[in-house]
């Protein structure tokens, strides 16, 4: 099925085109999953990675999540980037980007499989795959992902100061937007890492990709 990146109505801020979208998918850290489980709505938080137009997701072979196929998902990236402060409440609200993904689920196996994996931990710290041992074949096994076809994808974004009725400009007050900064800091190393050990190039690659 071929993608449709567009929408059946137009909200204020919407747009359609493929490279907003995969813009902020490709810069965002974590997706929300929404999918009917036992005829209940469940929205899990995941770590993701994108291919073309597929996303992937993995889980615990034996979690709900990772057993998904044939159903339709929604996906969903957010990234907060201020708070916008006006001179009434009714004119509060933030500036973001985000992306509202719907697609199928399809189980992968194989090949497909340890790719996606890796794409999943690249997408994170980029270069990491190259950097670890191998998978085994016991966390294989233990290991299920989940293939989403994009079949409809919407990004919306807000920027901006905040806007306001005349009425309530000139008074002094404060209005503006307080920025909100995402930053990834220095590795920590853990208690087997060697104080002489070099931080590996994946943490400064992720610096630079989510600055």
């Amino acid at each position: 099925m071929t993608p449709r990146y567009a929408r059946p109505r137009k909200p204020q801020g919407s747009t359609p085109e493929t490279s907003a979208v995969n813009a902020i998918l490709d810069t965002g850290l974590v997706a929300h999953v929404g999918f009917v489980s036992e005829d209940r709505p469940m929205v899990i938080p995941m770590a993701y990675a994108r291919r073309g137009s597929t996303l992937y997701i993995h889980g615990a072979s034996k979690a709900r999540i990772a057993r998904l196929a044939g159903v339709p998902v929604c996906l969903t990236v957010t990234m907060l980037t201020g708070i916008v402060a006006a001179r009434s409440g009714f004119h509060h609200s933030v500036n973001y980007r985000s992306a509202v993904i719907h697609g199928t689920a399809r189980h992968v196996e194989g090949d497909e499989l340890d790719a996606a994996l890796d794409a999943i931990t690249d997408h994170l710290l980029p270069g990491r795959s190259g950097e670890i041992r191998p998978m085994t074949a016991q966390e294989r096994k233990a290991t299920g992902v989940v293939a989403i076809e994009i079949e409809h994808a919407t990004a919306k974004s807000r920027s901006g100061p905040p806007k306001e009725d005349p009425a309530d400009l000139g008074t002094g007050s404060w209005g503006g937007v307080l920025p909100v900064v995402t930053a990834l800091g220095a590795g920590e190393r853990d208690g087997d890492t060697p104080d002489d050990a070099p931080e590996p190039a994946s943490l400064a690659a992720a610096r630079r990709k989510f600055a």
